[in-house]
């Protein structure tokens, strides 16, 4: 059994309306994703977190590497792309098109051995998993956060037992929306804020300390990622939990975050951060130190199951009896490459999502889909992240 072709497609969905949050804005979504073909004609899907054509020319670059290595010796693939790299790629997008391709892979194995991917990652811990909503973002620059009550009680409505809102406006005007969305959610859901690495350590102090009344479950990315002390020092000036990580690349980059007791919560964008080959060594990592794991995600459903089998695999530590239910980032904002491009559907119930039973990562493309939102090749390409 051998890796027999590569495929690439570049997909773009422009968005009905456009939103924003601390650092840009969004017209259209546009995300570079993989096919993995095998010598018997078996494939797998992946996709990257980043700059599409980036990813692309990324995973170009990797295909010699990969071509003709056994997809069940999936260790062996990683190891070999990382060496060949390692003097240019030890973080970025390269090691996105890396993830990209390590996840396809993780799919073509699992549909050759006929096993969902969390049982190839050892098991599955569990069979569902609780999706948070993300969402509330900007959409009016006049008013930003003028859609948020509607949106929030449209969660509720959903059956979201938690939901993640964007801070980054000034201080004030985000204890502003932070105080209403309380009141309009209530006590019993989970809230948690991400200001996208908006603020200073000073004012992040001061944003950490004004929202405390307000049962925060997380604080995302309050300063920039390069701050690895003040994150730390941050994390003993409040009692919001600290969360990052989606910037962070490799096993090595985590090591940074935990070393220095930056972050109470790690955020490994399995899509950037190293594919499910690292993301199964971030974890490890993190159950070392006693640090939770809660990955972020951003893309199609490709990434949305990958996180599926990835937290389904996931130890609880400490055990108990009564297991506490694992967090999944669920994005929902506008995202035809979401909603329609793999099937069968994510579905929802009762708060919770199942984590699938069936081959690989259990999806597939919709081929009529692809074709509808690729970008032809050789098309100048404007691409966003």
């Amino acid at each position: 059994m051998k890796i027999e072709k590569i495929e690439t497609y570049i997909l773009k969905d422009k968005l009905s309306k456009s939103f924003f949050f601390s650092q840009w804005e969004y017209s259209e979504r546009c995300i570079c994703v993989v096919k993995v073909t095998a010598s018997d004609g078996t494939y797998g899907w992946g996709e990257g977190y980043g700059p599409a054509s980036v990813l692309e020319a990324g995973i170009e670059l990797l295909k010699p590497i990969v071509i003709g290595l056994n997809p069940l010796e999936n260790e062996v693939v990683w190891n070999q792309m990382y060496r060949k790299t390692l003097d240019f790629a030890r973080r970025g997008v390269l090691v996105a098109s890396m993830s990209a391709l390590d996840i396809a892979i993780w799919d073509l194995k699992g549909k050759i051995l006929g096993l969902p991917v969390s049982t190839l990652l050892g098991g599955a811990h569990r069979e569902q998993v609780k999706p948070y909503a993300t969402g509330l973002y900007f959409t009016s620059h006049e008013d930003p956060s003028r859609d948020f009550d509607e949106e929030a009680k449209l969660y509720v409505s959903q059956g979201f037992k938690a939901i993640k809102m964007k801070v980054g406006l000034g201080i004030a005007e985000d204890v502003k929306n932070v105080k209403r969305m309380r009141e309009v959610i209530g006590p019993d859901i989970d809230l948690m804020v991400d200001s996208n690495h908006a603020y200073t350590f000073r004012e992040a102090v001061e944003l950490s300390r004004k929202m405390e009344p307000y049962d925060i479950k997380w604080f995302e990315e309050p300063i920039s990622p390069e701050f690895y002390e003040q994150y730390s020092d941050l994390r003993n000036r409040t009692s919001i939990p600290i969360a990052g990580g989606e910037c962070e690349y490799l096993r090595f980059g985590f090591q940074q975050l935990i070393k220095n007791k930056s972050v109470d919560i790690i955020q490994p964008d399995i899509c950037a951060s190293g594919g499910l080959t690292e993301a199964k060594r971030i974890a490890a990592l993190a159950s070392a130190n006693g640090v939770d794991v809660i990955p972020h995600t951003w893309g199609t459903s490709i990434g949305i199951h990958v996180a599926l089998h990835f937290i389904a695999n996931l130890e609880s530590i400490p055990g108990r009896m009564k297991k506490p239910d694992f967090l999944m980032e669920y994005d929902q904002t506008e995202n035809g490459l979401r909603e329609k491009l793999t099937y069968p559907p994510i579905e929802m119930k009762d708060g919770m999502i199942d984590v699938p039973k069936r081959p690989g990562l259990g999806i597939d493309i919709d081929e009529e889909v692809l074709k509808r939102y690729a970008i032809p090749k050789g098309e100048l390409k404007k691409t966003i992240l």
